[in-house]
């Protein structure tokens, strides 16, 4: 699964742009699925058929779309003034790297020098307005040869193992929960729909329109969710912690999940030795605000891994943490041949 995730953050696919990480999954669901389909909104619906079949209709989602920039203006000196797609926070894109579509256009995201800032702006992060990118051209003509308005760009792509089983790379929301369904796609122990979803990042939007057409009775969300385990945040804040375990919510900002699937997940784990933990903090928002409320809606749970600086270009998991999680999820589905 290491190598898969590892493969899937290399890829660029930021919210309404995921074409590059579909065809990489597409690529490696074809000789594992009974059917594989491409929904109007650009989900991947895949089929699999179980050694046995759920006593309920059953989808597992995890999104395709990672956060990134979106050109909205070309500067007649040669700049690209953008927007974020996705929420990011303006701290963690100064001076970093992003890439423009399939030719890897490199460019630098940049800011007032700090020596010409005055003492009121040396206190304050700088608004989206004043930031710019460069991509090393002298001109708006230079420029277009290069971008277009509209072209999404990505945070550098770098993954790297480091410390005590650490991984940083960007796009771990939730190329993770991506990884994790290709893995149980090769021994799915029931009948089962997973789905790629488009757009999470910019309000669930794909989940909406996939749910609709799976109509599941269960579903699981596979993710990657916010650690806030740092220097000086308080035990209450820290939501959950790396080295914790799979992260099994019973609510965040979107969505309540089911309460029997939470305590089933939560004995299934505790039966079979596998490390877990809640949110100690109600905060984000996954695929099942959608996937509840589509269609007749459907009784959700989740699971995440716990990630820090998620929606940044260096988020950071540790593996044994997504191995839980990868542990979780298959036995949960091995639960699903009875009723729930």
């Amino acid at each position: 699964m290491l190598d898969t995730l590892k493969t899937l953050c290399g890829a660029s696919g930021v919210s309404g742009d995921e074409g590059e990480v579909r065809d990489e999954i597409r690529r490696r669901a074809g000789a594992l699925a009974d059917g594989i389909s491409q929904d109007a909104l650009g989900n991947l619906i895949v089929t699999k058929r179980g050694a046995r079949r759920a006593a309920s209709k059953l989808m597992l989602c995890a999104h395709m779309d990672e956060v990134g920039v979106i050109v909205t203006h070309i500067t007649d000196d040669g700049f690209l003034k953008f927007a974020f797609s996705g929420g990011v926070d303006r701290r963690v894109a100064l001076g970093k790297r992003v890439f423009f579509g399939k030719r890897r256009v490199p460019g630098i995201v940049g800011v007032k020098p700090y020596h010409m800032l005055d003492g009121a702006e040396r206190g304050k992060v700088p608004q989206l307005g004043s930031l710019c990118i460069d991509i090393g051209a002298r001109s708006r003509g230079e420029a277009e040869k290069l971008v277009s308005l509209g072209d999404t760009g990505a945070f550098d792509a770098r993954v790297f193992e480091f410390g005590d089983g650490y991984i940083k790379a960007k796009a771990i929301d939730d190329r993770f929960g991506c990884a994790v369904m290709l893995k149980l796609l090769e021994d799915t122990p029931v009948d089962c729909t997973f789905v790629f979803t488009v757009q999470e990042e910019v309000g669930a939007r794909g989940a909406a329109t996939a749910a609709f057409a799976v109509q599941p009775e269960i579903a699981l969300v596979l993710e990657a969710t916010t650690a806030a385990d740092l220097p000086g945040v308080p035990e209450g804040g820290r939501v959950c912690s790396l080295g914790g375990g799979a992260v099994c919510p019973f609510m965040d900002g979107g969505a309540i999940y089911d309460r029997e699937l939470w305590a089933l997940i939560k004995g299934i784990a505790l039966r079979g030795g596998i490390p877990w933990q809640t949110k100690t903090y109600v905060s984000g928002g996954t695929d099942a605000q959608a996937v509840s409320r589509a269609g007749r809606g459907a009784r959700v749970a989740a699971l995440a891994a716990p990630v820090r600086n998620l929606h940044s270009p260096a988020c950071v998991a540790k593996i044994s943490d997504m191995e839980a999680v990868l542990t979780l999820a298959r036995a949960f589905l091995e639960e699903m041949g009875g009723d729930v």
